[in-house]
């Protein structure tokens, strides 16, 4: 299938959800159009790949998108592409198509399968970052975590009025089951007293010393960012009532962030990451290189072989828990 003219391209979004995925759509498609080669949306991600629900698409279809969140072409974590007679069936209806290269955005887990099917059927995949999350390697920004930065700040924000105005204590939980850049980046710009993320596992006697410094410096409220990974208790609501019985003067409250994080309308940011990297997507594809994923690094559009980018760590920002640790004083 490789080293041929491209004339039809597919687009998918798989995995959970970010803002940003509707305007990576809509640059892949307008790219396309710009260099007149056929797109084709894949609906419910490589489920739809499977049953072959495609539609073609073209610059008026994609019109008002740039600014919604989600997905268009909706979502789906299919069982079915996990197994090899899946994505066999997947190649088959691609075959039936004509169509004769994908473009995945997604996360770890989407780029994965991508590379697998890739491998399996020798077929151009290209692999465009779409997570809240922002734990994907070779990219310093994944489409959607700016945004997802700012959804938590409003929210922090809001509840710091109501912990100061009752002097309490407030965990709040954010996304990130297994990357803390989320709780990092939104606890330093909301300014939460102690941030705790899976990659720094302080324990619990260190929060307690911790949080009972900041309550004799003068702290009558305080925020603590809890990323979802976090492995000091079992669960946000069992740290919560340990600090309770141990710090009695607080009056301790616990709020879930969950799903809200990832919806809304994108960020500026969010919404030129996007447009930059599905226009690099459709031309590299024109180009007839594949296998890789576009990012960004220093400001400027990437490539990262898709199995680096699924084999590599995102490393979490030291610099940004050492100005953590300096501002909560």
């Amino acid at each position: 299938m490789k080293n041929q003219t491209i004339t039809k391209i597919a687009v998918l979004t798989s995995g959970g959800d970010s803002p940003g995925m509707n305007a990576a759509i809509r640059a892949v498609v307008r790219a396309c159009a710009f260099y007149e080669v056929a797109c084709f949306g894949v609906y419910r991600g490589f489920q739809g790949l499977i049953e072959g629900d495609f539609k073609e698409l073209g610059p008026r279809d994609v019109k008002y998108t740039i600014s919604k969140g989600g997905t268009m072409l909706k979502t789906a974590r299919s069982k079915d592409f996990m197994s090899e007679e899946g994505r066999k069936k997947a190649f088959e209806q691609i075959q039936k198509q004509g169509i004769q290269a994908l473009i995945v955005i997604g996360g770890d887990g989407s780029f994965t399968g991508a590379y697998r099917f890739s491998r399996e059927f020798n077929f151009p995949v290209i692999g465009v970052p779409g997570t809240i999350d922002n734990d994907i390697y070779g990219t310093s920004h994944t489409i959607g975590f700016d945004t997802a930065l700012n959804t938590v700040i409003e929210v922090v924000d809001k509840i710091r009025d109501t912990a100061t105005s009752h002097k309490r204590m407030f965990f709040v939980e954010v996304m990130g089951r297994d990357a803390g850049h989320i709780a990092l980046n939104a606890g330093i710009g909301a300014g939460a007293e102690e941030i705790l993320i899976p990659e720094e596992d302080i324990g619990l006697p260190k929060l307690l010393e911790k949080l009972k410094r900041s309550k004799a410096s003068g702290k009558s409220s305080c925020i603590v960012l809890v990323s979802e990974g976090d492995k000091i208790g079992k669960n946000v609501f069992e740290l919560s009532e340990y600090v309770q019985e141990n710090l009695p003067e607080y009056d301790v409250r616990v709020s879930v962030l969950g799903h809200l994080q990832r919806g809304g309308s994108p960020t500026c940011f969010d919404r030129v990451l996007a447009s930059r990297l599905g226009v690099k997507a459709v031309e590299l594809l024109l180009q007839n290189k594949e296998g890789v994923m576009v990012g960004l690094q220093n400001q400027q559009v990437v490539t990262v072989p898709l199995e680096k980018a699924i084999k590599g760590s995102s490393a979490i920002d030291e610099e940004l828990i050492r100005i953590s640790d300096i501002l909560s004083i």
